[in-house]
């Protein structure tokens, strides 16, 4: 047992572990310390210097499991300054569950240390897990450590000292030259999914964006399409529609005449069913109204026995995971098995950059903050290079 002129004491609790008790402002505290007798006494010397400064942390035994679980249900309140949405949640929730508890979970917020963080993403590399999945386990740790400190949980958030994960050049998506992008459009012809792989390459709309437009957020005239929601699928709510994150996601994206044109046809079919008008039957559109929640993308209606009726309801929503699910069969037979929906804005938007469309255009475009825009999504494509090679090249002349 060790002591330190009054001002506190080392008790030995075991192999490197100690308790760690002193006083501050005529109050007792004791803690557990887990390290050598030297690192002990340094923590102590913190503590007592923490309490001659005004900010002393008491301790606390919430473990980690229990503080995130808090910390993910603090985002979702209504008064959060960052408040985050179901889907999001069910994510962090996942993150945490699958690779954050198992190794960390049951010990004290407090105890959490950079190098034990460094071993937690060195044992989830080991298990092959994806560099952009350990960069989110990062991400979650290092926003609710955050808060921790800023609710005085911790006196320090430890992710600070922590290596941090290499995202990778993979993880934020892979964009197709224009020859790539051509085959696959090429491949999904006759796809039950064609038209919405069509309108993500030409829109740079996310997944969920398209599957909540509806037949009212197309002008046909102004060859626009408005995007002020989108639909997410969780497992307490379901399958809902959420407003966009943010200012920036209520955008009208302006589309080329091509595929207004293939737009159009596609309402028709959906007129077709609610006027009971057979295909190749002649008729007049503009008098056939489609309900304002009519959708452009609904569910496909089931396949049922012969005779029996069928209801397609035009305001029922497909299922998100669906579309992944048919559009990673499909690019799989392509040959681009590594090529995930997303990457379809991702291509989008660096084909205009490439083409030398304005970085605040196309960020307006696709609900795009500039500098994440330039930071995440702008993909270099060997054509660009090509370009800046030349255009570097008639800027200098080189000696012969």
């Amino acid at each position: 047992m060790a002591r330190d002129h009054g001002d506190g004491g080392i008790d030995e609790r075991g192999k490197d572990r100690w308790r760690l008790r002193y006083r501050i402002g005529g109050k007792r505290y004791t803690k557990t310390f887990r390290g050598s007798i030297t690192d002990a006494k340094k923590e102590l010397r913190r503590l007592l210097k923490s309490g001659d400064e005004g900010a002393h942390v008491a301790p606390d035994k919430i473990t980690l499991e229990a503080w995130l679980t808090r910390w993910i249900e603090l985002r979702q309140g209504q008064t959060s300054r960052r408040k985050i949405n179901a889907r999001t949640a069910e994510r962090y929730a996942e993150l945490i569950r699958l690779h954050v508890n198992p190794e960390l979970g049951t010990r004290a917020l407090q105890a959490i240390t950079a190098p034990m963080v460094d071993v937690l993403y060195q044992k989830l590399a080991e298990k092959g897990l994806s560099s952009r999945t350990i960069r989110q386990v990062h991400a979650v740790l290092s926003a609710s450590f955050h808060t921790a400190e800023n609710k005085a949980l911790v006196s320090r958030s430890p992710i600070a000292r922590v290596e941090a994960p290499s995202p990778g050049d993979s993880d934020v998506g892979q964009a197709l030259e224009q020859a790539q992008l051509s085959k696959l459009l090429d491949g999904f012809r006759g796809s039950s999914i064609a038209l919405i792989v069509t309108l993500a390459a030409h829109t740079g709309a996310r997944r969920g964006e398209i599957l909540a437009l509806r037949w009212c957020d197309f002008d046909a005239k102004a060859r626009t399409l408005r995007i002020e929601r989108a639909l997410e699928e969780t497992k307490a709510h379901g399958l809902r529609f959420k407003a966009p994150k943010s200012k920036r996601g209520f955008r009208t994206i302006e589309i080329d005449k091509g595929l207004s044109a293939v737009l159009v046809k596609h309402r028709e079919k959906h007129q077709r069913i609610v006027a009971g008008v057979p295909d190749g039957a002649k008729a007049n559109f503009s008098l056939i109204k489609l309900p304002d929640d009519a959708l452009i993308f609904p569910r496909m209606a089931a396949r049922v026995r012969a005779g029996a009726s069928v209801s397609f309801d035009l305001a029922r929503p497909r299922v998100p995971r669906h579309v992944t699910q048919e559009f990673t069969r499909r690019v799989a037979k392509l040959g681009m098995a590594k090529l995930r929906f997303h990457d379809l804005r991702v291509t989008h938007e660096t084909l205009l950059l490439d083409a030398g469309v304005p970085v605040h255009v196309v960020a307006a475009r696709c609900g795009h903050d500039p500098a994440v825009l330039l930071r995440n999504y702008a993909k270099r494509t060997r054509k660009a290079d090509t370009s800046a090679a030349a255009i570097i090249g008639t800027l200098f002349e080189l000696p012969a």
